[in-house]
């Protein structure tokens, strides 16, 4: 199995899309007002769904990002400040290895934008115990 989209609630479609988009997602399905996709621009083919809805009811929804390093966490979150984003926390190091910054979407879902290199999948606490 693998994983193929996340899709998240949005309430102002043409704001969120906007701000998925300053992000450095690629737009690949624009259906409005109800629905967009967005896919990485690494080519992974990650993509993340938009769905448009009265409210947003889901608690505890966090969409993370990863950078290829820590310095292109902080030049990307340099970059987006600039443009007038507001982060609630600027990058740091956490204590589970991860450099995170977070801010929220339009519709107040959370969003960390992270660099966690091997960390990510093979932290030391993993399960099986591997490493990568």
């Amino acid at each position: 199995m693998v994983l193929n989209q996340v899709t998240i609630p949005c309430i102002d479609y043409a704001e969120s899309v906007t701000f998925y988009s300053s992000l450095g997602l690629i737009l690949i399905v624009d259906a409005p007002p109800r629905y967009a996709r967005f896919e990485s621009a690494d080519g992974s083919g990650a993509t993340l769904s938009l769905h448009a809805v009265e409210e947003v009811t889901a608690a505890g929804v966090v969409i993370y990002f990863d950078h290829e390093n820590a310095a292109a966490l902080d030049r990307h979150v340099q970059e987006l400040a600039a443009q007038g984003i507001v982060f609630s926390s600027e990058p740091q190091d956490q204590r589970w290895g991860w450099r995170e910054a977070r801010l929220q979407d339009p519709a107040g879902n959370e969003v960390c934008l992270m660099f966690a290199g091997e960390n990510r999948r093979f932290p030391g606490w993993r399960v099986d115990g591997r490493r990568g």
